[in-house]
């Protein structure tokens, strides 16, 4: 008598099925990355000056980028800032880099050549605005700035666009009530200790190393520029990125503060060019918000990097890779 195979339900059927089907998904979405094309070739980071968070951070990011992207190789270039940066950028000598909102804003609003092709990646961290004086200066506001020998960064930096801003904000005219020096935070800090200029601004993620390593050596003060925000807000569209913000009074603990210091902060983007292939962009985005935490570890401003606000990179429309990012992750 021949064996009659038993009769399956249509439901017992169906869930055969799906069964089978979740398993291959699950095989496939497995096995994806090894059958993509690995993404391959050469990239340019430019970060800033040795000394500062900005080529601190890249250091640590160009470590993460060869663990998730190891058949692209990272150039990182150093730089004098923000717009020298954005610069980099817009005319293809970068392909990556950091700027804060308010250069950027005026990278557009004076319609530099390739203002248009910049795109954002994410919205990183704040900048601190730092005034730095000897702690026996009478300096006590930036109002008492007249007279003296001040670092205001260098021309490509974005601390020279906010130390001109505030010394305007202040009443004093940064060509003739000051003697400005173009130098950057790689050597801020030895013309202040050698007395060969009377206070540095500096803007960026707390604790910046140079000037922790020198209040360690230096009997140093930050200078309270909370009384200048107000007027500073007011002085234009790129001023509305800088709000009113506390330096923690441990933020660098050898200083000779009594309590926390009222300042300015203006966030910092991760800047790419609207040619940028989205598959690069993408995973480039990706590492960055990943590592937040292991390059927190070593730069402390990382840690403030939130997927909940990275996407908003205003005044630059989002790059489609990194929006494509922002979707594969939203819960």
């Amino acid at each position: 008598m021949p064996l009659v195979p038993p009769r399956i339900s249509r439901r017992r059927a169906l869930r055969a099925l799906v069964a089978v089907l979740a398993v291959l998904c699950a095989l496939v979405w497995w096995l994806r990355p090894f059958g993509e094309p690995e993404l391959k070739g050469d990239l340019t980071f430019s970060t800033g000056v040795q000394t500062g968070v900005y080529h601190r951070y890249g250091q640590l990011l160009e470590q993460k980028l060869a663990v998730n992207m190891p058949g692209v190789r990272v150039r990182l270039e150093t730089s004098e800032g923000s717009q020298q940066n954005l610069q980099r950028v817009a005319d293809g000598s970068a392909d990556f880099t950091v700027a804060t909102a308010d250069a950027v804003s005026k990278y557009r609003i004076d319609r530099k050549p390739g203002a248009d092709r910049l795109r954002g990646c994410a919205r990183l961290y704040d900048d601190y605005v730092q005034l730095v004086v000897p702690a026996g200066s009478p300096v006590q506001s930036a109002r008492d700035l007249r007279g003296k020998r001040v670092a205001v960064g260098q021309s490509g930096s974005g601390v020279r666009l906010v130390s001109e801003r505030l010394l305007t904000a202040a009443g004093l005219d940064a060509a003739r009530d000051v003697t400005p020096v173009s130098i950057g935070i790689d050597t801020m800090p030895a013309e202040l200790e050698a007395g060969r200029i009377d206070a540095f601004f500096w803007s960026g993620g707390l604790p910046t190393n140079a000037v922790r390593e020198l209040a360690d050596r230096f009997d140093i003060r930050l200078v309270q520029l909370g009384d200048l925000v107000e007027a500073l807000q007011a002085s234009g569209s790129p001023a509305r990125y800088y709000r009113a913000a506390v330096m923690p009074q441990d933020a660098y603990a050898r200083a000779r503060n009594t309590s926390a210091v009222a300042t300015v902060a203006v966030p910092n983007l991760l800047v790419t060019r609207e040619d940028t292939g989205a598959e690069l962009t993408e995973q480039f985005t990706r590492t960055v918000i990943n590592s937040r935490d292991s390059i927190g570890h070593q730069v402390h401003a990382a840690q403030l990097v939130d997927l909940r606000t990275a996407i908003y990179t205003d005044p630059l429309e989002l790059h489609t890779g990194a929006a494509r990012y922002y979707r594969s992750v939203k819960p």
